[in-house]
């Protein structure tokens, strides 16, 4: 049977999702502790692959497993077997066609930048701070020419293995709460480094280092090396997968986090 799970993490201490030599990755611990609950080794697929110090607030899985579980075993179980940092929100029975990546329709990604001369002594870690101002207006009027289906080869990594570069942001939203500023973008899939490449650009044209249409000049160019900084992963977030209605996935119920919104 095929099984779904929602999980949320602080990707601080560990080298991404992807399951690499170094046994410290997200995917390594999630298939330890649930191969624990099913006493069979298990594979897990995700919705959305985050890079090393990235976090998650609603990343998807699934597993497959002859295992006879109660839902609520996946869940408990589960979570004995993790570190503190990562937890298994809920699972839930799915039907064989499901699968947490290629199923999904689109993704969400939240960018937490601090503004503000000092740094943060709560949220090490957790957000990007930026001590110089950023105008957020200009950010915002940027991010526009972002909007739509393009060809990102400008604003993914050098390293990113994707066959195409095309891809259709959905949604890009820029606001201020207090000190906090914040970037969420929507597209129906992301390259590596993509959200952050674009946060880079968006903060050196919030603090008048770049023109407005430099976000614009960069897309057309197709070409990283003209791009701007990769911004620090620490303020990044995968916040929510969306699916098809058929497959029930349970949305995202809030946050304890007062900053996310």
């Amino acid at each position: 049977m095929k099984i779904a799970l929602g999980l949320e993490y602080c990707g601080t201490q560990y080298y991404g999702w992807q399951r690499q030599k170094d046994p410290r990755t997200i995917q390594a611990y999630v298939e330890e502790a649930l191969s624990r609950v099913a006493d069979q080794l298990l594979t897990v697929y995700c919705a959305g692959r985050t890079d090393t110090g990235v976090h998650a607030l609603h990343q998807i899985i699934h597993i497959e497993t002859i295992a006879m579980r109660e839902m609520h075993s996946w869940v408990f179980g589960g979570n004995v077997h993790l570190p503190y940092d990562i937890s298994i929100l809920w699972a839930k029975l799915v039907e064989n066609d499901f699968h947490a990546r290629f199923s999904a329709t689109a993704r969400t990604y939240r960018y937490i930048i601090l503004n503000r001369p000092a740094r943060s002594g709560l949220y090490h870690n957790k957000v990007t701070w930026e001590c110089r101002s950023l105008d957020e207006h200009r950010m915002r009027q940027a991010a526009v020419s972002l909007i739509g289906e393009h060809d990102f080869t400008s604003y993914r990594s050098i390293d990113c293995q994707a066959k195409n570069p095309v891809r259709t942001i959905k949604r890009l939203d820029i606001y201020r709460q207090g000190d906090y500023i914040v970037i969420e973008i929507e597209a129906n899939a992301f390259l590596h480094h993509m959200v952050r490449n674009i946060a880079g650009v968006l903060m050196d044209i919030g603090m008048n280092k770049a023109p407005i249409d430099w976000a614009q000049e960069v897309l057309e160019k197709h070409d990283r090396t003209l791009g701007g900084i990769t911004a620090p992963p620490e303020g990044l977030y995968l916040i929510n997968v969306n699916y098809p209605e058929k497959f029930a996935i349970p949305e995202r119920n809030g946050s304890t986090w007062a900053i996310v919104k």
